[in-house]
C-alpha cells in the first residue's frame, strides 16, 4: 500500500498534538467521478486549523487537519490524476483548492472546489490567498455589501485576512480604518491601503473611531478577534450599521443580551465562509474573481513565513501568539 506524509492529531490540545506521520495511506485510484488528485506543494495555515486542534470546533479523532465537511483548509499543488467527468483540469495543471486533508502530501479534491493558478501566481502565493481572500470577499460582498464612501473598521489589519479586507474594501471605494497592535503592523496596514490606522496598545479604539467618523461610527465592523473586542466593536457601529463577528482569535464571544442591539438598530451577524459560499458555482465565481484581482495586481498577498511540514506545531504557536503579519504557509 502506497503511503504519504501528513500531519495528524490523536487528541485535542496544544500545538504539540500536531504530529507528522509518514505512513498515512495515499488516496487510491481510480478517483470518484468529478474529483482530481493533487500532489500538494504548499498548505495555508489558518485560525480555523487552531480551532480544530484545540477542540473549540469538534472533529473526529484521529484527525488530519482539513478532514472536515467542505474544505476547512487550503493548499496548492499540481494535478496528478483526474476522475471521470472532469473536463476543466488535466494532469500537470497548477491549482489552488479547498478540500479535506491539506496538511498532507496528497489531497483528493472535488474539481468544483479547485481553481487554476495562472503563471503570474506562484504555488507559494496561491497558498496564501485562497481561504483568507475568499473570506474577505464573502464578508465584503455578501455578508455586508460594502459601498463606496462607507467607513469600514477592520481588526487585525496587518494579518492575512485583515490585509485582504483592507485591499478589497479600498478597491470598492470604502474609507478603511485598520486596527493593529504595533507601529510595525500599522505600517503594513497602511501599505495595504488603510486610510487610518489605530494602534490599540497606545490608542483608545472607540475614541479614535468617533473622531475619524465625526461621532457617527462606522458602517461595518469586520471583527475576527472575538471575545476581547466584541463590546468595543459594537460601540463603534453607527445607527443601522453592521457588526460582523467572524473569528475567535481571542476566544469565543460570550452570550450577549440582544437588547444591546436596540439603541442603534445594529445588524449583528456571525458569518461563515462555508455558509456564505456553499455551492461549487458560488465558489468558482468568487475564486475566479479573486484570482483575477491578484493577477491584475489590484490585490496582493503577504507571506509572513514558510514552515516545513514537520514544523507545523511552531506555525500554530506563532499564529496564536498574535506576533505574525500576513500569511503562514507550510511547505509539504
Amino acid at each position: 500500500m502506497a503511503t504519504m506524509k501528513a500531519i495528524q492529531i490523536s487528541q485535542i490540545g496544544a500545538p504539540s498534538m500536531l504530529v507528522l506521520s509518514k505512513h498515512i495511506p495515499k488516496p487510491t485510484l481510480p478517483l470518484a467521478a468529478g474529483h482530481i488528485l493533487v500532489k500538494n506543494s504548499f498548505a495555508g495555515v489558518n485560525f480555523i486549523d487552531t480551532y480544530h486542534r484545540s477542540g473549540l470546533y469538534k472533529v473526529p479523532l484521529p484527525y488530519t487537519p482539513g478532514r472536515q465537511v467542505i474544505a476547512s483548509i487550503e493548499a496548492t499543488g499540481l494535478v496528478e490524476a483526474v476522475g471521470e467527468n472532469v473536463t476543466t483540469f488535466k494532469v500537470g495543471d497548477s491549482v489552488a483548492h479547498l478540500s479535506p486533508s491539506c496538511y498532507a502530501e496528497y489531497s483528493t479534491v472535488s474539481a468544483g472546489y479547485a481553481v487554476h493558478l495562472p503563471s503570474e501566481i506562484s504555488l507559494e502565493a496561491g497558498a496564501s490567498l485562497l481561504l483568507q481572500g475568499l473570506t474577505a470577499m464573502a464578508l465584503s460582498r455578501i455578508a455586508h455589501k460594502v459601498q463606496p464612501g462607507e467607513f469600514a473598521l477592520v481588526y487585525a489589519a496587518a494579518g492575512g485576512t485583515g490585509q485582504m479586507l483592507v485591499q478589497i474594501c479600498k478597491n470598492i471605494g470604502a474609507i478603511v480604518i485598520g486596527i493593529t497592535s504595533s507601529a510595525e503592523k500599522a505600517q503594513l496596514a497602511k501599505t495595504a491601503g488603510a486610510d487610518h490606522v489605530i494602534t490599540y496598545s497606545t490608542e483608545d479604539i472607540h475614541a479614535r473611531v468617533m473622531e475619524i467618523t465625526n461621532g457617527q461610527g462606522v458602517h461595518v465592523v469586520f471583527d475576527g478577534v472575538g471575545k476581547s473586542s466584541f463590546d468595543t466593536s459594537l460601540a463603534c457601529v453607527r445607527k443601522l450599521g453592521s457588526m460582523l463577528s467572524f473569528g475567535n482569535a481571542s476566544g469565543k464571544v460570550d452570550p450577549i443580551d440582544i437588547m444591546k442591539l436596540g439603541p442603534k438598530q445594529v445588524r449583528l451577524m456571525r458569518p461563515s465562509l462555508f455558509q456564505l459560499v456553499s455551492t461549487e458555482e458560488e465558489f468558482q465565481s468568487l475564486a475566479k474573481e479573486l484570482i483575477d484581482l491578484v493577477k491584475n495586481k489590484k490585490v496582493s498577498t503577504h507571506i509572513h513565513k514558510i514552515y516545513d511540514l514537520v514544523d507545523c506545531p511552531l506555525a500554530h504557536t506563532d499564529l496564536e501568539s498574535g506576533s505574525t503579519t500576513g500569511k503562514l504557509i507550510l511547505r509539504i
